[in-house]
């Protein structure tokens, strides 16, 4: 009796079954007659799929890499592993081969695909949160403020669940401004400006930048502008984050367990 009442006492303390993840890669997220038509599109853009296994409603985060639009590759951040999320890397034609905007056009067909295809795979297509570290950031910006981009596969932006860019360009971004002879040092705002777009009906806003003195440029001055004329203009969630003592590369590791923070409750905010 004494063994029984024992083991009755182990079983509150067993360890619950590991979730199981599965990772597709090189899924193309064009149409077979886009990349039939177009060699770089074909071998460019595709992305890669990571996602809980027999699971059901859960968050899809699409994840657009840096580079400053001219340089790296898909990827899946190990911070945003076995959180119990998907997570899509998305990979987007590159600067100087492609010019603006064939990349922002990219991350919209990418972004696309995950809410034509994320149910497939037992996903919630209300759960779609847009992410990225710099030009990432931008490219997610971008989709999301400019509503012609997704309205292209009829798909309005305003059905992303959230917007949290990490240290996003919100003027032009530098390498569309080098495109057409601008310098760096010379702001522009344009319809290549997430800052052009700002309005009163879009999808809430976590903006996050490392510190104002580390950053790239003025990165953390764009965001604060920007977060500045999303309140002026009407929309009511839009928040700034600055991480001190971070500059630009490094500011990715300490904003990625406030990028999981924040799905969480806006997941739980709108339901599955």
């Amino acid at each position: 009796m004494k063994k029984l009442i024992f083991l009755l006492l182990l079983i509150p303390f067993t360890t619950k079954a590991q979730q199981t993840y599965v990772a597709k890669k090189g899924i193309q997220y064009y149409a077979e007659s886009v990349n039939k038509q177009d060699a770089y599109i074909n071998s460019q853009c595709k992305l890669d799929l990571y996602y809980p296994k027999d699971a059901k409603g859960f968050a899809t985060i699409v994840w657009f890499h840096g580079g400053g639009l001219t340089g790296g590759g898909k990827e899946i951040p190990q911070a945003l592993m076995e959180k119990g999320y998907a997570v899509i890397g998305v990979g987007y034609r590159l600067s100087p081969k492609a010019k603006g905007p064939a990349y922002i056009e990219d991350a919209a067909a990418a972004v696309a695909w995950a809410f034509n295809h994320i149910t497939q795979y037992g996903g919630s297509d209300k759960q779609i949160y847009l992410s990225g570290h710099s030009a990432g950031g931008y490219l997610a910006m971008m989709i999301t403020l400019n509503k012609k981009y997704l309205a292209k596969y009829d798909i309005d932006a305003n059905r992303i669940a959230e917007l949290i860019p990490f240290s996003g360009q919100c003027i032009t971004h530098f390498t569309i401004r080098q495109e057409h002879g601008i310098k760096d040092t010379q702001p522009t705002i344009d319809e290549y400006a997430p800052l052009y777009w700002v309005r009163a009906d879009a999808p809430p806003m976590l903006l996050i930048t490392g510190d104002a003195e580390m950053e790239l440029l003025g990165r953390y001055e764009e965001n604060a502008y920007m977060a500045r004329m999303m309140k002026l203009a009407g929309h009511k969630a839009t928040r700034l984050f600055q991480l001190q003592g971070f500059d630009h590369g490094g500011m990715a590791t300490p904003a990625f367990p406030l990028l999981l923070k924040e799905i969480a409750a806006r997941k739980k905010a709108i339901g599955d």
